[in-house]
């Protein structure tokens, strides 16, 4: 299997980590971008500025797709489950989805209608700020993490988007235990994101303040808490190592909830905080610091929503 021509559905701030080297290796014959309606008709018009560079990718709406090697689906939370309809004209036989959305439980989302020989499970670790269709990044800082539940060896599908990857040099590692880099990445997202979120802050606070560092911890450590009696081996070692990695973040950078606050928009809190405090729920395990999250940044939205407004 070799990946020939491949689609993106979500152009974002993950999504431009991908475009433009995608459509510069396979060509703009290979390659779109699916969109329709309105956000067809900005992508056409205004393009997408990228590292000061405006790109108007080839776009495809839903019904006229085909049959393509490779989708990688980086989309919102919110907006996963449309999205899983509109790449239906796009699956194919061989075709292989990459969900590299934040969460934990979107694969299995995709696979419960695709099935599972066309689902790698997949995550993103970088940082990257976009505002008004401008996005500002080191394409070489951060990588797409992926392939197979367990990883011991290569199977062919992931052989084969690890050599489509290298072609395109989009940086990208492939985990032995991709479940625990999920539950990894999301445990350092519930409290990095939502503390940012909920106080006004940048990652550059966790280089400055202990109380900020206090609560994201401690966010961490109830994620911890459900991973390990859900089986997965997160440790305290794991939380400790992760400030190292939160020193090397532009100080200014914003993770994406603050964001999308910022911009007026709706956020993933009920997918972050959301499926946190229904797990601890379900397990008989607290979730007080994602409580106060979730209902936190719930009343920051109703506030842009114009609530409070007399």
């Amino acid at each position: 299997m070799k990946i020939q021509k491949a689609a993106l559905i979500g152009l974002g701030a993950m999504g431009v980590f991908f475009a433009p080297r995608m459509e510069k290796t396979l060509g703009r014959e290979n390659f779109s971008v699916i969109a329709q309606g309105e956000r067809k008709e900005r992508l056409s018009s205004r393009g997408v500025t990228i590292n000061g560079e405006t790109y108007r990718f080839p776009l495809c709406t839903p019904q006229e797709g085909s049959p393509v090697d490779l989708i990688i689906m980086a989309v919102k939370d919110m907006g996963l489950e449309q999205a899983i309809a509109d790449i239906r004209n796009f699956v194919g036989e061989q075709t292989q989805i990459l969900c590299v959305m934040n969460g934990v439980k979107s694969e299995e989302q995709v696979a419960e209608v695709y099935g599972w020989d066309h689902v790698l499970y997949s995550y993103m670790r970088m940082s990257i700020v976009m505002k008004d269709g401008c996005a500002d990044f080191d394409p070489y800082w951060g990588k797409v993490h992926f392939g197979e539940k367990i990883n011991e060896t290569l199977t062919p599908r992931v052989q084969a988007v690890k050599e489509f990857l290298e072609r395109c040099d989009i940086p990208y590692q492939i985990e032995p235990d991709m479940l625990r880099g999920l539950w990894f990445k999301f445990m350092c997202n519930v409290g990095e994101n939502l503390t940012c979120a909920l106080l006004g802050i940048p990652f550059g606070a966790f280089r400055l303040s202990d109380h900020a560092n206090a609560i994201r911890e401690g966010a961490m450590r109830e994620v911890l808490a459900i991973a390990n009696k859900k089986g997965i081996a997160l440790t305290e070692e794991d939380i400790k190592n992760q400030k190292e990695t939160l020193m090397k973040i532009p100080f200014e950078n914003k993770p994406s909830t603050l964001q999308d606050l910022e911009a007026g928009k709706k956020t993933e809190i009920q997918m972050f905080a959301g499926t946190v405090i229904q797990m601890g729920e379900e397990l008989g395990i607290p979730t007080p610091i994602c409580w106060m999250y979730y209902h936190g940044i719930s009343v920051y939205e109703e506030k842009n929503e114009g609530m409070f407004r007399n």
